[in-house]
């Protein structure tokens, strides 16, 4: 089934106040910059967010944190490069924070695109994460039990994709995004270009598009890091 189009706008228009969102990133290869700007212009609000870290300087993520869209963050790295929008306000309790190991952060994703409540892990047993939460030992270990983690949307950034929503991804962007498009009920992915089906090779999707709800052609996508050196500030 062919994807529907749309600009970036468009394909977050929908997203309501108190939606849980999950957003691609590890880097400037990841990070969907011109769909989470559209989010910002939206003008949804009480967010809960995903993503491998709280965004830095005043662009992205950062920015959304800055305007007081986000009730609660769910990452790994809070403290980052420049990682003050979300520094202040968290020190200012305007914002909550779940810490989650990045190892388990992407596997309770992959768990909830793949149907599995739960799982056990070794990582954060015996730490402050663990407290709350199940604990088994099993030969001798003890180990943590962590639940899934599902969302309503997700706002991932890949390299191509075809009309039926078949993605490829440029290096480290595949880090978190195919995960999350499997882990959220509405996938909507920004790629520099989309191509006619047959064009890119069965053998290197990454991402059926039986996982992908929407698409954005974005031809010459900003790069995170890049804006962040200029000290741009959005909007």
């Amino acid at each position: 089934m062919k994807k529907p189009i749309f600009d970036p706008a468009g394909a977050v228009a929908d997203i309501p106040d108190g939606a849980s969102v999950m957003i691609g990133g590890f880097g400037g290869a990841g990070a969907p910059v011109e769909l989470v700007h559209a989010l910002l212009d939206q003008g949804a609000r009480e967010l809960t967010l995903v993503n491998n870290n709280a965004g830095n300087g005043g662009v992205g993520l950062a920015a959304l944190i800055r305007e007081g869209r986000v009730r609660k963050m769910i990452c790994s790295f809070p403290r980052s490069s420049d990682s003050r929008a979300f520094q202040e306000a968290y020190l200012a309790g305007k914002i909550e924070l779940e810490l989650v190991p990045q190892g388990t952060l992407a596997e309770r994703i992959r768990a909830g695109g793949a149907g599995i409540p739960a799982f056990f892990t070794r990582t954060s047993a015996g730490t402050p994460l663990a407290e709350g939460k199940e604990q088994r030992e099993f030969d001798g270990q003890l180990y943590v039990m962590e639940r899934w983690l599902k969302a309503d949307f997700a706002l991932v950034k890949a390299k191509r994709a075809d009309p039926y929503g078949n993605l490829v991804y440029n290096k480290t962007a595949r880090n978190f995004g195919p995960l999350m498009c499997m882990a959220a009920a509405t996938a909507i992915v920004q790629v520099n270009e989309i191509v006619e089906l047959g064009e890119i090779d069965p053998e290197i999707v990454v991402t059926p598009g039986i996982f992908v709800n929407r698409l954005v052609a974005v031809a010459d996508p900003q790069q995170e890091e890049r804006l962040v050196a200029q000290g741009a500030v959005y909007p």
